[in-house]
This record gives C-alpha cells, sequence and structure tokens, in this order.
C-alpha cells in the first residue's frame, strides 16, 4: 500500500507543477503578443496627432 500512496503523491504533485507551467506559458504568451502589438501599433500611433496638450492638463505630476 505504501507504493501506491507515494505515486498517488507524485501524481498530485506533477499535477500542481503542469499547471504552474501552464499559467506561466500563457501569461508569456500574453507578454509577447502585448510587445507585438506595441511594436506593430507604434508607427500607426507615432503619425497620430496627440489628442491633448500638455495645457489641457488640470494636474501636472513631476
Amino acid at each position: 500500500m505504501e507504493g501506491k500512496t507515494e505515486l498517488s503523491e507524485i501524481k498530485g504533485l506533477l499535477q500542481a507543477i503542469n499547471q504552474k507551467l501552464d499559467l506561466l506559458l500563457e501569461e508569456r504568451e500574453t507578454e509577447e503578443l502585448m510587445k507585438l502589438s506595441e511594436m506593430s501599433l507604434r508607427k500607426f500611433l507615432e503619425a497620430e496627432p496627440d489628442l491633448y496638450t500638455d495645457e489641457d492638463l488640470k494636474v501636472r505630476y513631476s
């Protein structure tokens, strides 16, 4: 019986590790997609005029 218990514990640990790896991979994919999106939009956004100027700000943070 001891072997079955150890195998069950190992399976549980492996499932937890797999879940954490899945979350890390998902976060990395999201981060890379955001970087790609930012890079692809940079030229477009640089060509667009600013909607607000510094004078439009009511509060300035330095």
